[in-house]
C-alpha cells in the first residue's frame, strides 16, 4: 500500500548503524570455552574471532558512535470497525450478590473426607498385598516420614505390623482426609456440570502434582519408595467417594442470597426485578448517608 506523502509528515531519526561484530565476538567466546573440553585449536580460532569481533565492535562506537539516518513517515490512520452495534438489556450488580447461591455445611466436607479416607485405604492395601504381601506396608511407609529412626528401614521391616507406625499413619491420614474433605465441600458447588466426576478427577490430579514436587522435602523415604500409579489410583478413589458423599448432603442458602429482595429470591424477572434492584439501592444509599 502506497502512502500519500502529501498528507504525511516526513521526519528523519538517527539510529545506531547495524553491525554483526557483537555476534562474531560472542561466537569467539563460545569457541574458547568449547576448546577447553575439545581441542586447543578450537580455542585459538575462538580467540582470533573474539579479537576481531571486539576490534570491529569498538570501531563502530569509538571514538564516535556510527549512526545512520532513517526517514520516518507519520500519518493519521483512521480506525474503522465493521462490527454492528446491538442493543443489550441493562446489567445490574445483582449477580455479584447472589453468588454462591447455595453451599455445603462444614459437616458435609468432614463426612466426605472421613468416608473418602476409608475408601482410599482399599487400593493402598491392594498395593501392599501385591508388591510386598503385607497390608501394613503402606501405613508404615506413610508413618516413616515422621520417624527419623525409620529413614533407612528395609522393606521387610515396613512389611511387619508396628503399633507406633499404625497410630502415626492413622493420625496423618485422618487429618489430611478431613482437610481435603473440607476443600471438597467448598469446591463442589463451583462445578455446575458433573461435579463428582470433575472434582473427583481434577482435584486428585492437582493434589498429586503438588505432592510430587514437594515430597522429596517432606518425606525422603516416601519419595524413594512411593509407587505413583497406585498413589494416583488411591487419590482418585478418595475423590470420587468423597465427592459422592458430599454431594448427597443437603445444601444451605448463603447469607448473601437471603439478604436479597424477595423478587430476586423468587426468581422473578422484568420490571419487577429492576424495581426491586432500585429499591435495594435506595435503601443502601440511605443507610450509608445516615
Amino acid at each position: 500500500m502506497q502512502v500519500d506523502s502529501s498528507n504525511a509528515d516526513v521526519h528523519v531519526i538517527e539510529l545506531p548503524s547495524p553491525t554483526a561484530w557483537p555476534m562474531v565476538m560472542a561466537l569467539g567466546l563460545a569457541l574458547i570455552l568449547t576448546g577447553m573440553v575439545t581441542s586447543s585449536f578450537v580455542s585459538l580460532l575462538g580467540l582470533l574471532l573474539a579479537i576481531m569481533g571486539s576490534v570491529g565492535w569498538f570501531r563502530q562506537v569509538l571514538p564516535h558512535e556510527v549512526h545512520e539516518s532513517i526517514p520516518v513517515l507519520t500519518e493519521e490512520v483512521p480506525i474503522v470497525t465493521t462490527r454492528t452495534m446491538a442493543s443489550r438489556l441493562p446489567v445490574y450488580d445483582m449477580h455479584r450478590k447472589i453468588l454462591p447461591i447455595e453451599s455445603f455445611q462444614i459437616t458435609s466436607g468432614l463426612k466426605g473426607g472421613l468416608v473418602g479416607g476409608i475408601a482410599m485405604t482399599v487400593p493402598a492395601a491392594l498395593f501392599g498385598l501385591i508388591r510386598f504381601h503385607s497390608i501394613w506396608y503402606p501405613a508404615n511407609l506413610l508413618a516413616a516420614g515422621g520417624f527419623t529412626d525409620w529413614a533407612g528401614a528395609s522393606n521387610a521391616f515396613l512389611s511387619q505390623f508396628h503399633l507406633r507406625g499404625l497410630l502415626a499413619a492413622l493420625v496423618i491420614h485422618s487429618v489430611t482426609s478431613l482437610l481435603v474433605g473440607l476443600l471438597y465441600g467448598a469446591v463442589l458447588p463451583m462445578f455446575p456440570k458433573y461435579p463428582i466426576l470433575t472434582a473427583g478427577l481434577l482435584v486428585p490430579m492437582f493434589f498429586s502434582a503438588i505432592l510430587y514436587s514437594v515430597i522429596g522435602i517432606v518425606s525422603p523415604i516416601l519419595n524413594e519408595r512411593i509407587d505413583w500409579f497406585w498413589f494416583v489410583v488411591s487419590q482418585i478413589a478418595f475423590g470420587l467417594v468423597c465427592g459422592y458423599v458430599v454431594n448427597l448432603q443437603a445444601k444451605v442458602r448463603t447469607k448473601q442470597f437471603r439478604e436479597l429482595p424477595f423478587a430476586v429470591r423468587a426468581g422473578l424477572h422484568g420490571d419487577l426485578l429492576e424495581r426491586a434492584y432500585n429499591e435495594s439501592e435506595e435503601e443502601r444509599t440511605g443507610d450509608e448517608s445516615k
